[in-house]
């Protein structure tokens, strides 16, 4: 990757991981509200492993949501139901972090799944797994990725920090919705993701804290590192 402020920040991001973690199986996952850059931040780090020529695998929860049907069961307006109701994170850790976990300490070869269901779609992912060495990073984005329940499946954790405006803006770039937060139509999200938040406080226990308003020049606000490895 070229030298850019974006690069740098990835590459100390991933350099702060590996002193933490010299080998075996790691998972890192990158959090924020919808709209603040996720996806392309955690493309961006798994990149950055790749120069360093670490096995590194990409993720995202938005390929382990619930069908339509449950998504939507409390209603289409439901706050309650985007946070609760989105993702099925039973299937993501039975056919995704389990199997990841599992190849480092049994054999290399054990079999995993980076995706169980298309949204857009709503039906099954054709089963695809894949392997990896007995040191692999998996980097997996998304939102509400530190609520409680998750919190001891990474072993390091970022939260992307863009304020709800701009988070919103993008969305809006993105998919033609109102780019005002309070707009009626964006209460599912926009109250959704206030609950998350207010019930997890997510900036309180990721890792690292990343400003993220400015994509092409974040730059890291919090303090020291604090990785977990409760899960293991």
């Amino acid at each position: 990757m070229p030298t850019t402020a974006t690069t740098t920040l990835l590459r100390e991001v991933r350099d702060e991981v590996r002193q933490h973690f010299r080998g075996g199986r790691v998972i890192v996952a990158v959090d924020g509200r919808d709209g603040a850059g996720k996806a392309e931040f955690a493309d961006g780090l798994a990149e950055a492993f790749g120069e360093l020529d670490i096995a590194a695998f990409r993720a995202s929860a938005d390929g382990f949501h619930r069908p339509r049907a449950e998504r939507y069961a409390r209603g289409l307006g439901s706050a309650e139901g985007f946070y609760r109701d989105s993702y099925d994170y039973e299937t993501m850790r039975r056919v995704l972090i389990d199997p990841f976990r599992d190849g480092a300490q049994t054999s290399a070869t054990t079999g995993f799944q980076l995706a169980a269901w298309d949204a857009d779609r709503d039906a099954p992912v054709e089963s695809r797994w894949v392997t990896a060495p007995a040191d692999a990073v998996l980097v997996i984005d998304g939102i509400f990725l530190l609520r409680p329940e998750l919190r001891g499946l990474w072993d390091f954790s970022l939260w992307l920090d863009v304020p709800v405006e701009r988070a919103f803006a993008r969305l809006s770039e993105r998919r033609g919705i109102p780019a005002d937060p309070k707009a009626p139509s964006n209460a599912r999200v926009h109250l959704g993701q206030e609950l998350y938040e207010s019930e997890a406080w997510p900036v309180a226990v990721a890792s690292i804290i990343i400003d993220n308003v400015d994509p092409s020049r974040p730059r890291r606000v919090s303090g020291p590192a604090h990785p977990r490895r409760d899960a293991h």
